[in-house]
């Protein structure tokens, strides 16, 4: 490796220690999934708030917190039990481009998913073969089958695609949460059908603007490109928990400022 790899290898595990632990699930989203102990209400909690995390991380949170009491803090066994007399209730939800129409077709695809597809993990992971090096099929098989629910066209921009370039941030986080086997408790490594080292690096403006101050990433647009290249970094400094590093790159630019 590199020395100048070598030194920011030894930043990033620095940081990794530094942020990863209990006190980051507070004033993260991830804190709405982890009111839960049952699978199911922890990854439909999960998809839901990985879904709106854009914008101010408080009002994230708060309306997260809305679906939840919305849903009677029940996911799971609400949208297996979903009517349209259910979707009045949601006529008021909105964050930012996210409004009512949005969530209530989330909410009938996600019934679909559950009742004939077998779950979100086996929507995710079903048509990947043991080779796979990343997600990025995981994530395209999984909005195919959402997609199969009736919908409005203004619904599709909220499941990234990465066939079409899209760096698909908010699935990529999902997915880490789902996936790590985190020994400090944020992450929920509930899944097994992928595994931790085909994760890919939820790449936002924080994540890509440190990878390139650290010269870990050359590419300048944040899109499926540029995941690959900072992630193939990533798996060099640990090939088999590459995406533990979202916590370091993270963590130096939302709460260090590193720029």
């Amino acid at each position: 490796m590199a020395s100048h790899f070598a030194e920011v290898k030894e930043l990033l595990d620095e940081k990794y220690l530094r942020f990863n632990n209990s006190a980051f699930i507070e004033t993260d989203p991830i804190s709405i999934p982890h009111q839960f102990t049952k699978k199911e209400d922890i990854e439909i909690a999960a998809l839901l708030v990985a879904t709106i995390a854009w914008g101010q991380r408080t009002s994230i949170i708060n309306n997260g917190h809305k679906w939840m009491r919305l849903m009677n803090n029940e996911p799971h066994d609400f949208i297996l039990n979903f009517t349209k007399k259910d979707a009045v209730r949601f006529e008021d939800f909105v964050h930012r481009t996210f409004n009512a129409t949005d969530c209530i077709f989330f909410l009938n695809s996600l019934k679909y998913i559950y009742l004939k597809q077998g779950g979100l993990e086996a929507a995710f992971s079903d048509k990947l073969s043991g080779n796979e090096t990343d997600v990025k099929d995981a994530i395209t098989n999984f909005r195919t089958l959402f997609l199969k629910t009736a919908h409005q066209t203004r619904s599709e921009k909220h499941i990234s695609n990465p066939a079409a370039k899209s760096s698909a941030k908010r699935l990529c986080m999902f997915l880490r949460w789902m996936v790590r086997k985190d020994k400090h408790g944020v992450d929920f490594g509930i899944w097994n059908n992928i595994k931790p080292h085909q994760l890919c690096l939820p790449l936002d403006l924080h994540t890509g603007n440190v990878s390139r101050k650290l010269g870990l990433l050359q590419r300048t647009q944040n899109d499926w490109q540029a995941v690959e290249e900072i992630t193939s970094v990533l798996r060099s400094f640990d090939k088999k928990d590459p995406i533990k590093y979202d916590f370091s790159l993270f963590g130096l630019g939302a709460f260090e400022g590193f720029k």
